[in-house]
């Protein structure tokens, strides 16, 4: 328990900084057989964001306005660097890092042009957003601000990613493969939009069933590598791979439906404990509110063994199991 509690705490005051700076399958309804873990659903396109969800700090301000990354030489020789630092590392330095709350992202260098690049993908309205919907006046259901993007900017920040972090060569493509991985990555951010700070398993051990996958900065990361492989890319590391995953623990997970539990008269007991489990993790709270709505969340996730899991569109009850949550920092080998 008091790993749980450790775990949920960082997690909320990560969370917290910029949870609300602002002012949303496979899997459950469809009968049949489910499916473990449930297949993440992609969209036909990005869709528009509502003017509602607001970011703390600018996604992307150095990047493309359109995420065009420009065509490199099919003759030319890009390195590949794998980048990582602690999270928010250039407003708290290493104090995450400590805690292995890692970002991740790659970096690409032209051997004719000289020009570096760097390329990641994280959320548009900061990690809390994405974690947790918002309370909106007029609204029923809990409203989320969670997509995710790619993000493909000139220059490597040397010093940002070395300080705390890691800056490693591993490997190298042509440029032509790297004009083939820049459409994969346009098609990719078009069709997979939300962020998942989540990953379900049914036990942290070796044998565990996986319920959820996450969808992160990290699994942006590990597509794109296994895109290079499939290329003809060779990436070599000399360093540990390691990466920070978020981890819920439960038994097999009950579908509960999707927004129109907050529209039926029959699921009204199920949307009000939805969305007072979800006004736990409101916006702007004081701190003493924030340590009652700690100790609340507690009772519900490690007594009452409740959590209510939000993906694809739709909710899940996750009956948690012990250790119940925690922040891992695991080796994980190219795809």
């Amino acid at each position: 328990m008091k790993s749980a509690v450790h775990s949920l705490l960082v997690l909320l005051q990560v969370c917290s900084v910029e949870l609300f700076a602002s002012g949303r399958s496979s899997g459950g309804g469809g009968g049949g057989e489910q499916v473990w873990p449930v297949p993440y659903k992609r969209v036909d396109s990005r869709p528009d964001v509502d003017p509602f969800c607001q970011a703390l700090y600018p996604f992307c301000p150095a990047g493309d306005p359109d995420g065009q990354i420009p065509v490199m030489s099919d003759t030319d020789t890009i390195s590949i660097f794998r980048l990582q630092t602690p999270v928010w590392e250039f407003k708290y330095g290493n104090v995450l890092g400590r805690l292995h709350v890692m970002h991740d992202a790659i970096g690409f260098a032209s051997s004719k042009t000289g020009r570096n690049f760097t390329m990641e993908w994280y959320e548009l309205f900061q990690l809390g957003n994405c974690t947790f919907p918002h309370e909106r006046e007029g609204l029923s259901a809990p409203f989320w601000c969670n997509q995710g993007a790619a993000c493909f900017y000139g220059g490597i920040d040397d010093l940002h990613w070395k300080q705390n972090g890691t800056l490693e060569k591993i490997g190298e493509i042509s440029g032509a493969t790297f004009n083939e991985l820049a459409d994969w990555v346009q098609e990719d951010n078009r069709t997979g939009v939300f962020y998942e700070t989540w990953a379900v398993k049914s036990s942290p051990g070796e044998n565990a069933t996986t319920w959820f996958e996450s969808y992160d900065c990290s699994q942006f990361v590990h597509r794109a590598y296994k895109k290079l492989l499939e290329l003809g890319a060779q990436l070599f590391s000399q360093t540990p791979t390691k990466y920070t995953k978020i981890y819920l623990y439960s038994a097999e997970p009950l579908y509960l439906g999707d927004d129109a539990i907050f529209q039926q008269t029959s699921t009204k007991d199920l949307a009000t404990d939805i969305r007072w489990f979800y006004h736990l993790f409101r916006s702007h709270q004081t701190k003493g509110e924030m340590f009652q709505s700690l100790l609340e969340a507690v009772e519900k996730i490690v007594l009452e063994k409740t959590f209510y899991f939000y993906y694809n569109y739709q909710y899940w009850k996750l009956p948690m199991k012990y250790p119940y949550l925690n922040i891992t920092y695991e080796e994980i080998a190219f795809p």
